[in-house]
């Protein structure tokens, strides 16, 4: 076997010994980091699952339920953000690399760095008071500026809206200057209901709270609706109609729902009662001349539609 190579195998030799040595201790000691890692993640989220369930376990209440469930990520997020930075450096170390010259280099270029991070640092903290306050949380449906929809995350930076579409909207909490919660504690179903001038408005209010009554004792809304319904009263005079304007008091969220079904079971009852609710009408014109003679304007009609007009005329006439 030649000189050389016999020195290319001792040198292989060597460096096979080195891998082998710095895998004993070095290598051996980042895996274990790795490993270690790994399950502080997992006992954090375990941590903060276990947490948001104790705080269920004394107050059932589906607002604290929303609010511990905004915690509970809050925590998760925060716990892990940690872990991860700790890690990260444990394992840089064990690679050699020295923290001093990184950190007087981070103190150098902070200065720069801090100028584009004020951004970070608004939302940071106007994540943390909206938190703070218990103005938003998972679960709630809310309106920030023009977005609207279903809360579904938070953390400090951004809050994460689903509107009814599906469209997902991503808004920093630097850029939050109102938040409408729809459904925080309790929620009202408002209405504006609109009838023919020559209906009584007090059978009307009397109609409507049937309505209302029999929907506070059926299943699933009874569960749903908190109390009586409020009848402001007669609100406004439209052009064709009179408005009654009124409310329901709901479970948080649950607005929509009894809404939907009120309206339903309303309308059923005006068809029943008789309860004119006007809509839009169309009059055709056939146009004139300058001489103000209209040309002769074809109309036809079949037996059904002309029995079904003779009632409303005879009603007509009878009014006059």
């Amino acid at each position: 076997m030649s000189t050389g190579l016999k020195k290319d195998c001792m040198d292989i030799h060597a460096y096979l010994k080195i891998i082998g040595a710095w895998v004993l201790t070095s290598g051996f000691q980042i895996l274990l980091i790795f490993v270690l890692l790994m399950i502080a993640l997992k006992a954090a989220n375990l941590f903060s699952d276990r947490a948001a369930h104790l705080l269920l376990q004394k107050n059932k209440n589906q607002e604290f339920r929303k609010r511990a469930d905004t915690l509970k990520e809050i925590i998760k997020t925060t716990l892990s953000i940690t872990i991860v930075a700790l890690g990260g450096m444990m394992i840089l170390g064990q690679l050699g690399i020295n923290f001093g010259p990184v950190l007087a280099a981070a103190g150098v270029a902070g200065v720069a760095v801090g100028f584009g991070s004020q951004k970070l640092v608004a939302d940071v903290i106007s994540g943390f008071f909206l938190l703070l306050e218990d103005q938003i949380r998972i679960g709630d449906v809310v309106q920030i500026g023009d977005k609207g929809g279903l809360v579904e995350h938070i953390n400090l930076r951004t809050i994460i809206l689903r509107d009814f579409s599906g469209s997902v909207h991503f808004i920093r909490t630097s850029l939050i200057d109102v938040v409408t919660n729809m459904t925080k504690d309790f929620s009202f179903f408002v209405f504006d209901i609109a009838v023919a001038y020559r209906e009584n408005v007090d059978e009307v209010i009397r109609v409507i709270r049937e309505v209302d009554e029999t929907l506070r004792q059926d299943e699933p809304y009874k569960n749903d609706i908190l109390d009586k319904i409020e009848i402001a009263g007669l609100d406004k005079f439209g052009d064709s109609a009179v408005v009654i304007k009124g409310r329901l008091k709901t479970l948080p969220i649950r607005q929509w729902d009894v809404g939907r079904e009120f309206n339903r079971r309303l309308k059923l009852a005006f068809e029943e009662k008789g309860i004119e609710m006007p809509y839009p009408h169309l009059t055709v014109y056939a146009g004139a001349d300058k001489e103000g003679r209209a040309p002769a304007f074809p109309l036809q009609m079949n037996a059904e539609s002309t029995r079904a007009a003779q009632p409303a005329v005879r009603k007509e006439s009878h009014h006059a």
